[in-house]
């Protein structure tokens, strides 16, 4: 079987995006590779072993155009509503809390975050599949 690591995200500003997730999410730097044209750069919390990988190409001055292929990242939190009064205390910019109920059957609560560079983060309450 396959065992989920990281998931790679390319960043302009590396102070910036550093700040927001950990700010938003507890992530901190666990590992650092850093070439003469770019940075890998590891982030975890004590959550998870999942890794985010932060690429930052140091000859980038534009920021990236995400176009429409991308989805999102998605995290899961105990206490929903308090994460997202602690988003808004943080200025942060939660989007609105949304509970999914099609046919009223409930099957999430969550919120949309956006980063410093425009990806998109869904925050999950734990439960169900999204334990």
């Amino acid at each position: 079987m396959a065992k989920a690591i990281h998931f790679m995200i390319r960043v302009l500003d590396e102070e910036r995006s550093l700040a927001f997730y950990e700010k938003a999410f507890g992530l901190t730097v666990k590992d650092r590779l850093d070439f003469p044209e770019f940075a890998l750069i590891y982030l975890s919390n004590a959550e998870s072993e999942f890794e985010l990988e932060l690429t930052v190409n140091k000859s980038q001055t534009a920021p990236y155009e995400l176009g429409d292929g991308y989805g999102h990242f998605a995290v899961s939190v105990e206490d929903l509503a308090a994460e997202h009064a602690r988003f808004e205390a943080e200025g942060l910019n939660p989007r609105k809390l949304v509970e999914f109920a099609p046919a009223g059957e409930l099957i999430a609560r969550f919120f949309f975050v956006a980063d410093p560079d425009g990806y998109q983060i869904e925050v999950l309450e734990r439960g169900g599949r999204f334990k």
